[in-house]
């Protein structure tokens, strides 16, 4: 386990807006991913009859739609161990293969901290 303090000061934040948009939407998970110029976008979980997307997923969907080019870091705010395929996909998908997703439990402790390479 990595302690919050422990990450760079930018990662840090974004975990905190992650955490933040998972409380305050009361939703299982929240994200939040930088793109390359620093602008941050924060999501929780969709859940609607006709669409479900992860929080990060929503996240790189709006980083996308918002113009970014790419992606510095991303991280989750989950009660689960583990990241879908196509969460991480998404990251990749934008941001290549050593972005990093830190992931971290609701009480903002990063348990991890992936690449797809």
């Amino acid at each position: 386990m990595t302690e919050s303090t422990e990450l760079h000061p930018e990662d840090r934040k974004i975990v905190t807006l992650a955490r933040s948009a998972r409380a305050r939407n009361g939703v299982p998970e929240g994200a939040a991913v930088r793109d390359e110029t620093g602008r941050t976008y924060v999501a929780g979980t969709v859940t609607l009859d006709s669409l479900q997307l992860s929080a990060l997923r929503t996240a790189v969907a709006m980083a996308v739609a918002s113009g970014a080019r790419s992606l510095e870091a991303a991280a989750v705010v989950t009660t689960a161990d583990h990241l879908p395929p196509e969460d991480r996909s998404a990251v990749t998908d934008l941001g290549g293969p050593t972005t990093p997703i830190h992931l971290a439990t609701p009480d903002g402790t990063v348990h991890d901290t992936l690449t797809t390479t």
